[in-house]
């Protein structure tokens, strides 16, 4: 049973840093590609980020990059969103999602299990 548990979220000021965590169980970690998501108030489940199952390539949303940086410890099973400069319209529910075998990693319909979701508020 595969299961992914997302940690870290919180309030923060606007300009101030935070790191999401996501554990992983029920799978061969190492061989998939892991994704972050966010849902904001009254908005849809948008991608953030992703991360191939090596660590080697990355790919980040116009919105985060340069802010935002993925990165995973296959030896824990785990993968992280470590985010800076936060704004308030980075407020939102963050996920992380696992894909299986795809030939695209940046919708909702690319990833098969989900987290159950952590908070971020960003106050101005």
């Amino acid at each position: 049973q595969v299961q992914l548990v997302e940690s870290g979220g919180g309030l923060v000021q606007a300009g101030g840093s935070l790191r999401l965590s996501c554990a992983a169980s029920g799978l061969t970690f190492r061989r998939y590609t892991m994704g972050w998501f966010r849902r904001a108030p009254g908005k849809e489940r948008n991608f953030l980020a992703f991360i191939s199952g090596s660590g080697g390539s990355t790919h980040y949303a116009d919105s985060v990059k340069g802010r935002f940086t993925i990165s995973r410890d296959n030896a824990k099973n785990t993968v992280s969103l470590q985010m800076n400069s936060l704004k308030p319209e980075d407020t939102a529910v963050y996920y992380c999602a696992l894909a299986l075998d795809r030939p695209y990693y940046n919708t909702n319909r690319d990833y098969d299990y989900w987290g159950q979701g952590t908070q971020v508020t960003v106050s101005s």
